[in-house]
């Protein structure tokens, strides 16, 4: 029986894939331009690509646009802990996290208005956040909240944004329900960029709704998180009536 012959392109990912994890590329190192690497291997620069992609999916190596190819550094994980939401980096190996915030006044359309519960076109507080570990982006937030809910302040340039918003967490006082719905799916174009990871890794979507007491709906967010090192906890607490008390 004939064996099935490598292709080039694995290859090219077996020998750079003994190359870091022998050390002789280093985390963090730029990789040699995708042409000098097809010259040095004698293939076409699509085939190298393949090989990239394979160590890319591997999360080996990763691909920052406009400055090449690096060998990726080690990430820890991290957890999202449900209810009222926040990144617990305490619990995710006390991973260095940073979260840059920027804020905007919008306009709801579409499936904002079905998430607010507001009509097309109501002003919308945005705050965009993206986590990072160093240089390396670990998830990515849109939140949204009515803009009369807004923390008076928040929205002008000169003024910080509320901690919660540094830790993905809801942004007002504590609310009545949080409903949060979680799914897997493969990334966006938009998130596989700002995250750096490709389009075959799953990411962990979490769209979290909070209402106040009265049922009014007083945030939204779309939260991202690359799936290969993000956790979600959600802790429920039962609550005993009287009678089952007294048995």
């Amino acid at each position: 029986m004939t064996r099935p012959v490598p292709s080039r392109h694995n290859d090219i990912a077996n020998d750079l894939r003994h190359q870091i994890t022998t050390g002789r590329l280093k985390p963090g190192e730029r990789l040699p331009s995708e042409t000098d690497l097809a010259d040095r291997y004698k293939v076409s620069t699509a085939t190298l690509r393949s090989a990239l992609a394979v160590l890319q999916a591997e999360g080996l190596v990763e691909k920052i646009h406009g400055k090449g190819n690096f060998v990726r550094r080690p990430l820890s994980r991290f957890v999202y802990v449900g209810g009222w939401g926040t990144l617990d980096p305490w619990t995710a190996a006390e991973a260095a996290l940073h979260v840059t915030v920027r804020t905007a006044t919008v306009q709801a359309d579409g499936h904002l208005t079905t998430l607010l519960r507001v009509p097309m076109g109501s002003p919308v507080a945005e705050f965009f956040c993206i986590s990072h570990e160093g240089e390396s982006p670990h998830g990515l937030a849109r939140i949204y909240i009515p803009r009369d809910l807004a923390p008076a302040g928040v929205l002008d340039d000169e003024s910080p944004c509320p901690e919660a918003a540094k830790r993905f967490a809801v942004l007002g006082s504590p609310p009545a329900a949080v409903r949060e719905t979680v799914r897997a799916r493969p990334p966006t174009p938009d998130e596989s960029s700002t995250l750096r990871t490709n389009s075959v890794t799953p990411v962990l979507a979490i769209t979290r709704v909070a209402t106040d007491p009265s049922g009014r709906v007083v945030e939204a967010a779309l939260l991202v998180f690359p799936g290969d090192r993000a956790d979600a906890v959600f802790t429920t607490h039962h609550t005993l009536d009287e009678r089952q008390a007294a048995e």
